[in-house]
């Protein structure tokens, strides 16, 4: 998980990097994406896509440090663990990296075709990349189930391109500080990568676009279903550790890209933000039945 939320991390500085480089008068032009195909932007974007492909994989295996490797490579199946939150978090990271890489594409005016191609399995080949090396880790392995979920994140993406035209449902992120974690600005960073009682996957799904003959739903309305865990890994007092379950969530949320504006500064910011679920009101039930309500869940 710690991996993944590093990566998805290093797309977001990219993005953003992207609108606090230009000058305001400039950057609405220069986010524009173009008709045809732009030579110099598409380079660009292959340069930086490449940037990203060396540094997460150096990064997240680091072979020069002190790991032990081995000759020999090894599959895991680790799909029991971590109560699958793991499994989630790639389905969230490869959606994402492959989405922003096809944008990036479309940016440059490649053609629809190469996008998918060439961005939309970004995802994919990347993170599993970097499973396919830990295979070669001592007492590690690649994991079947973080491979499968890589591939379901990225088909999620190219599928909706080629079924819809439109992505109708969005894979999203939120988290809150658990009561099971010390409550320490320094320590946030760690926390929301390290914290699962405070993480929640979500599907977040557009109604407009399912019924677009309506006059009712604004453009902009989705509906979301998330996944989480309580007493993850918690020890009581005496060193017993508590039982861990699932729960399920029903909320409200906000398809940022479907806010109509003119600005492609805007449009930009949202495509990156749009990774969030936004807080709403929210339903949980979890696996032993009970239900709770939140007034505003984050």
């Amino acid at each position: 998980m710690k991996n993944v939320v590093k990566l998805i991390s290093l797309f977001f500085l990219v993005s953003l990097s992207i609108n606090l480089s230009w000058g305001q008068s400039g950057i609405n032009a220069f986010l524009k994406p173009s008709d045809t195909l732009n030579v110099p932007r598409r380079n660009a974007v292959i340069i930086v896509e490449g940037i990203v492909f060396a540094a997460g994989v150096i990064e997240f295996n680091q072979p020069f440090s002190n790991q032990c490797w081995d000759s020999d490579f090894d599959f895991i199946n680790d799909n029991r663990g971590y109560m699958q939150m793991d499994k989630a978090s790639h389905v969230f990271s490869s959606y994402h990296i492959s989405r922003f890489s096809a944008e990036g594409l479309q940016w440059a005016g490649v053609s629809k075709k190469n996008q998918l191609i060439y961005g939309g399995g970004m995802g994919f080949v990347l993170l599993t990349t970097i499973e396919l090396i830990n295979g070669y880790k001592c007492e590690s392995g690649a994991s079947y189930g973080d491979i499968v979920a890589n591939a379901v994140g990225s088909s999620l993406y190219i599928s909706q391109e080629l079924l819809w035209k439109e992505q109708r449902i969005v894979p999203k992120f939120s988290f809150h500080s658990s009561d099971f974690m010390c409550v320490d600005a320094r320590a946030m960073k760690s926390q929301i990568m390290d914290d699962y009682n405070g993480q929640t996957y979500w599907m977040s799904g557009n109604l407009h676009s399912f019924f677009k003959s309506s006059k009712i739903l604004p453009k902009w309305f989705n509906v979301a279903l998330g996944y989480g865990v309580e007493n993850f890994y918690v020890k009581q007092e005496g060193g017993s550790v508590l039982n861990s379950y699932r729960q399920l969530y029903f909320s409200l949320d906000v398809d940022l890209t479907r806010i109509k504006t003119n600005s492609h500064v805007l449009k930009t910011l949202f495509s990156v933000f749009n990774t969030i679920k936004v807080p709403a009101p929210t339903l949980e039930i979890s696996q032993f039945g009970d239900v709770k309500g939140y007034f505003i869940y984050f």
